[in-house]
């Protein structure tokens, strides 16, 4: 957005709000009318959830990103988003992004732009569930279940080491080795809940799509 002109800028901020979110809030739900915000602080997770109600990530926001853009210019999309960690956001107007994509040039390619930055996001999501290497897609699992449910304690993934092994197709001592290295890292903590969550935004840099 900094491309914008000031003149640009100051249209498309004039009637925004800014609001603080607590961690594991759904701002945006598949039925929800289409809205978009500019990350201020913190880590949102954009995921798609099945009839089955599983859910896959194909998106972590954070400080500078736009969500909700596609939203508003293509119409409501089949996905979520979900506060992974305490966030500040600054609401914008679709009505305002709609009339500035529409009759402004350099908005409009901005905005087409940025559409293709997320097309690119969620390539990278599939290609980490195809690609990705056991760490990667094991910080990508914990981040997954670990949001997957509103809660104001730390992120805590409630499972047992041979169910994340079954889920991320491994088996246990691997697993259990390398979430030694994450414990060693700082990265997570295990308990007898499960396994917690203390570093977010750096489990985040570990998973494939921000690793490559």
């Amino acid at each position: 957005m900094s491309e914008l002109s000031s003149t640009l800028i100051e249209q498309l901020l004039s009637d925004s709000q800014r609001i603080d979110v607590p961690r594991g809030a759904a701002i945006y739900n598949v039925d929800d009318n289409p809205r978009c915000a500019l990350v201020i602080s913190g880590v949102i997770r954009i995921y798609i959830s099945s009839p089955d109600g599983r859910q896959v990530t194909v998106r972590y926001a954070r400080s500078g990103e736009l969500i909700g853009l596609a939203a508003i210019i293509g119409g409501p999309p089949n996905v979520s988003a979900q506060v992974l960690t305490e966030s500040k956001l600054l609401m914008l107007n679709g009505k305002t992004i709609t009339r500035l994509g529409q009759n402004e040039p350099q908005a409009g390619w901005i905005f087409a732009r940025e559409i293709t930055h997320r097309l690119f996001d969620t390539l990278d999501a599939l290609a980490a569930n195809t690609f990705g290497t056991l760490r990667q897609r094991i910080a990508s699992h914990l981040l997954d279940l670990a949001a997957s449910l509103p809660q104001t304690a730390p992120l805590v993934a409630s499972l047992s080491q041979q169910e994340l092994a079954d889920a991320v197709g491994s088996v246990r001592p691997v697993v259990a080795r390398i979430l030694g290295d994450l414990r060693s890292d700082g990265l997570i903590e295990t308990t007898k809940e499960g396994i917690t969550v203390l570093d977010a935004e750096a489990l985040v840099a570990e998973t494939w799509g921000e690793a490559v």
